[in-house]
């Protein structure tokens, strides 16, 4: 197997068709032998019955889908976890299940990691990003004063969108690290970069094409008081695995 998809869903059945859809229209058109890995993340809804519903549907030699429920909902963090633990591909990653980021971006992907690089990750702030729809002006806000806490309070300066769900690894490396992370919740891409860099990998920024999604799952109160509780669990546990190695980056 060539590539490992992860897609985390909950509540997702009026999108998860088309992301599903979407993704197999464009690894149609490439060589590499993929699964995408629906985990129905304690949906109430008829997510994972779609996802089966287009299983057998777009199935070719080169295309899987698998699907995974688990119940109750445990979290974002937990189910790409989930699906890591139970890809097969020498390339693991995952994207999200509502398409904010178009999968073109996958091309470049895969020529930075035969290149060498051990993780390749989504960065909006690059320049080339192209945002097709933008978030409300708050949500902006929210966002910048999030990258903010991040790059000064959790060592993360080198990467200002730690968010942006559209992360892929090479499979020993996806193995490594997730069996290392903790977090269930949205913050568990802040800890899967700390890893990294904690182990010396080497990750690279992509620019992407992306596109708000006004009905997120996310919740600014209640939301945010989680995501700092989670920060802070972060920076205890990995502040004690010890100094971080250089980064194997070539130049």
């Amino acid at each position: 197997m060539d590539l490992s998809i992860v897609i985390p869903a909950y509540n997702e059945e009026r999108r998860i068709g088309l992301t599903i859809a979407r993704a197999a229209g464009f690894l149609a058109q490439r060589a590499w032998a993929t699964e995408l890995i629906v985990v129905d993340d304690g949906s109430s809804d008829a997510t994972a019955e779609r996802a089966l519903g287009l299983q057998r549907r777009i199935a070719t030699a080169n295309l899987q889908v698998r699907v995974l429920r688990h119940q109750p909902n445990r979290g974002k963090g937990y189910s790409v976890r989930r699906g890591v633990t139970e890809a097969a591909g020498l390339t693991i990653g995952f994207m999200d299940a509502d398409y904010k980021t178009d999968i073109s971006a996958l091309d470049e992907v895969m020529r930075w990691l035969a290149s060498g690089a051990d993780v390749v990750i989504a960065d909006r702030t690059l320049g080339g990003t192209r945002i097709g729809v933008r978030r409300r002006a708050y949500r902006e806000l929210g966002s910048r004063l999030f990258r903010l806490l991040v790059q000064r309070c959790m060592g993360l300066s080198g990467f200002p969108d730690t968010q942006c769900g559209f992360k892929f690894f090479r499979g020993a490396v996806a193995k490594e690290l997730f069996a290392l992370q903790r977090v269930d919740g949205f913050m568990f891409d802040v800890e899967i970069l700390l890893l990294a860099t904690r182990c010396g990998y080497c990750v690279r920024r992509i620019p992407v094409i992306w596109s708000d999604d006004a009905d997120s799952r996310f919740r600014p109160v209640s939301g945010s008081l989680r995501n700092l509780r989670e920060l802070l669990r972060i920076r205890r546990r990995v502040a004690g695995m010890g100094s971080a190695r250089r980064a194997r980056c070539g130049t």
